[in-house]
């Protein structure tokens, strides 16, 4: 359990309110996938969906976690804002 814990802490989420993230982005996926597959057979369809989907999954998944997420300094203690 300590990996699944360890985790959970390091994001600072509930099991249940991970779970919750983690399965949005899972439907947000399978959309791009979607998208990118209708694209495929279709040019004219969705020429841009697939794209903006990640752009945005990337922004709540990394930058916008990294502006929540205090970060520590090379000393390994807690950078203050």
């Amino acid at each position: 359990m300590r990996p699944l814990t360890a985790h959970l802490r390091h994001v600072d989420e509930t099991y249940l309110q991970h779970m919750r993230h983690a399965l949005s982005f899972a439907i947000w996926l399978l959309l791009a996938a979607l998208a990118c597959f209708m694209h495929a057979l279709l040019p004219f369809l969705f020429e841009k969906s697939g794209s903006d989907i990640v752009c945005r999954m990337h922004e709540r998944m990394v930058l916008n976690r990294h502006k929540l997420t205090p970060r520590a300094n090379d000393n390994g203690e807690q950078a203050t804002a």
